[in-house]
């Protein structure tokens, strides 16, 4: 079997993907451990058996709906490549609009910023590798996607970034953070998407919040007043529809300068507020 005939094979298989040539390159990429030049350059190179039966095992898995990311074991976020597994979402393009939204609100070449439930690690890595003063805590409540995100900082060399297990704020203890970023859970148990695509292989205690999606939004928003310094910003990462929701709620508990931003779709996906504790206590 030659490169361009097997990847002319996956493709057809890929009937139920938006991006079938680029799954079925992906894949081939990873049994060679080639670039994709590779693959334009030699597509009359034969494939040992060994190399096919691998590539067709990615095929047939890829074919039952597993997502391309655990496939290949990682995915590129902010240009850092992270490793991925089932024990965490995997990161996506538009959770880039969170860290981008942080990174125009605190321009303080020294600050100190939390991020609640991190997951791989994504965005903390994501805002140590262009803030390197930046001291920055992590929190996880999953034990073993919190092994992942300290394998990727690993990787990364992000020293500055430290990581600990809890649920939330539970067992974090300071209160003086000019930045709080988070992508917690937010889709309802009911929405039919939970059913689709990459979300049927990842954990629903990452994806799910009660009251609506809403749960841990709102928690996030109450209990950050007490971690936040004065004139300290809170991110949060939502649902399309749920911006309003938010921003109302943001206001109603004392938040000033309340916004949203909206993602590559242009969808309200990422909605922040300032906490002015000195004019709360006035």
């Amino acid at each position: 079997m030659i490169i361009r005939v097997a990847l002319a094979e996956a493709v057809r298989r890929f009937d139920n993907s938006e991006t079938p040539q680029l799954d079925a390159q992906l894949l081939l990429m990873d049994v060679l451990n080639c670039n994709r030049t590779y693959l334009y350059t030699w597509p009359d190179k034969e494939l040992t058996e060994a190399q096919y039966e691998a590539f067709m095992q990615r095929v047939e898995a890829r074919c039952e709906g597993q997502p391309i990311a655990h496939l290949l074991g990682f995915r590129e976020f902010w240009s850092l490549q992270l490793e991925v597994n089932a024990s965490t979402l995997i990161p996506r393009p538009d959770t880039e609009h969170l860290v981008e939204t942080a990174l125009s609100l605190v321009t303080d070449p020294v600050a100190k910023v939390l991020e609640l439930g991190t997951g791989t690690g994504a965005i903390a890595l994501a805002l140590a590798s262009e803030r390197p003063n930046w001291q920055i805590d992590a929190v996880e409540r999953s034990a073993d996607a919190l092994a992942l995100a300290m394998r990727n900082r690993d990787r990364h060399d992000l020293k500055q970034v430290s990581l600990w297990q809890s649920d939330w704020f539970e067992s974090v203890t300071s209160q003086d953070y000019q930045l709080i970023v988070s992508n917690p859970p937010y889709i309802d148990a009911t929405d039919p998407h939970l059913n689709q695509g990459d979300v049927r292989f990842e954990p629903h205690s990452a994806l799910v919040a009660e009251d609506e999606g809403f749960a841990d939004l709102f928690h996030i928003i109450l209990t950050a007043t007490t971690h936040l310094c004065a004139g300290g910003w809170l991110i949060l990462e939502h649902g399309a529809e749920q911006g309003k929701t938010l921003r109302n709620y943001f206001a109603e508990n004392g938040y000033e300068r309340v916004n949203t931003a909206r993602d590559y779709a242009n969808l309200e996906r990422v909605t922040y507020a300032q906490w002015n504790k000195l004019a709360r206590s006035s």
